[in-house]
């Protein structure tokens, strides 16, 4: 019978968690763009081949995301774009973490967490290249359906450029209000 733990992480929490995340972000800037994703990707599947809690499994998905959306060409985010979301998975790179991987139960918990703090922090992101993927699909399977078609990258570029200056408009409008942070309940399901 699964057990259900909820717990909340209160303000002093979130600047811990957050203030460990620029500390890696500040190392890892000497690393290059193909190393934080491979050991982003490493991490990845560590966790999904590895005998792990399944609110781990759950948050496998959402940084794969953000693999997939730096490695897909069609997506093409580069500039500040790029790096703000290579920052967010610096943590992912990181060999050294706040609670050793090999911990059986617990290992992967501070990687839950700051999935969850990435997740939030590229939210704008990671939602205008899902809006992509899922419009890149639709477009592939009506292809041929219609007369006069515009090239496919006519109508992938058209898509892109209006999904990144959303994605660039949220953010600013983000920042613009403040983060305003307060506790954040973070539910978890153990076995």
């Amino acid at each position: 019978m699964p057990l259900k733990v909820s717990f909340e992480l209160s303000d002093k929490d979130l600047r811990y968690f957050r203030k460990k995340m620029r500390e890696v972000r500040q190392g890892a800037k000497q690393r290059e763009e193909p190393e934080v994703i491979r050991a982003t990707s490493e991490l990845i599947e560590e966790m999904r081949g590895g005998d792990v809690p399944d609110f781990v499994r759950e948050r496998i998905l959402k940084l794969e995301v953000m693999v997939r959306m730096l490695e897909d060409s069609e997506w093409r985010l580069s500039g500040a774009d790029r790096s703000h979301v290579m920052n967010a998975m610096a943590y992912f790179a990181e060999a050294e973490d706040l609670i050793p991987d090999s911990i059986p139960g617990i290992g992967f918990l501070d990687d839950a967490i700051m999935v969850e703090l990435v997740v939030g922090e590229l939210q704008h992101e990671i939602e205008a290249y899902e809006d992509f993927c899922t419009f890149r699909s639709m477009q592939e399977k009506m292809r041929g359906k219609k007369e006069n078609e515009v090239s496919r990258e006519e109508w992938l570029a058209g898509r892109r450029a209006q999904l990144h200056s959303r994605m660039r408009r949220r953010r600013r409008s983000r920042r613009s209000r403040g983060r305003g942070h307060g506790g954040t309940k973070v539910p978890f399901s153990l076995f």
